[in-house]
């Protein structure tokens, strides 16, 4: 299981890469491990206003459909629209091909909720087995 040290996650298997005032999101690779052969994605829509902690996008997968959760609440500024053709870049590339959305953030303090590489890690063990 790929964690990156440089990023943020959530319970729900969501991760973050702030960069300044923006966040890059996606899914983990615990997540899309999980889901399996991913073969849809309802993406966010440019402009939306995101909540930390409230659905954002749906994941569709061989074995089922999952909402996705925002870890920061924020502005989406833009959309990875090479999933909607090639959702499996999620499955090959979670962290670096297969991000969602870029949010401009309007909290970071909710940073603060978050986990970092280390936490995520220790839960995601914890649930596999």
């Amino acid at each position: 299981m790929l964690v990156p040290d440089n990023l943020f996650f959530t319970k729900d298997h969501e991760w973050v890469k702030i960069e300044g005032g923006e966040a890059v999101i996606g899914i983990t690779d615990f997540a899309q491990g999980s889901l399996g052969d991913i073969t849809f994605i309802d993406l966010p829509k440019l402009g939306q206003a995101l909540k930390q902690s409230s659905v954002y996008a749906t994941v569709e997968s061989v074995k089922a459909a999952s909402d996705v959760y925002s870890p920061l609440s924020g502005e989406v500024i833009k959309v990875n629209n090479e999933l909607s053709l090639h959702p499996e870049m999620v499955n090959k590339s979670p962290y670096e091909l297969g991000w969602f959305a870029v949010v401009k953030i309007t909290d970071l303090t909710e940073k603060n909720n978050l986990m970092d590489a280390k936490e995520y890690k220790e839960y995601a063990e914890k649930l596999s087995k």
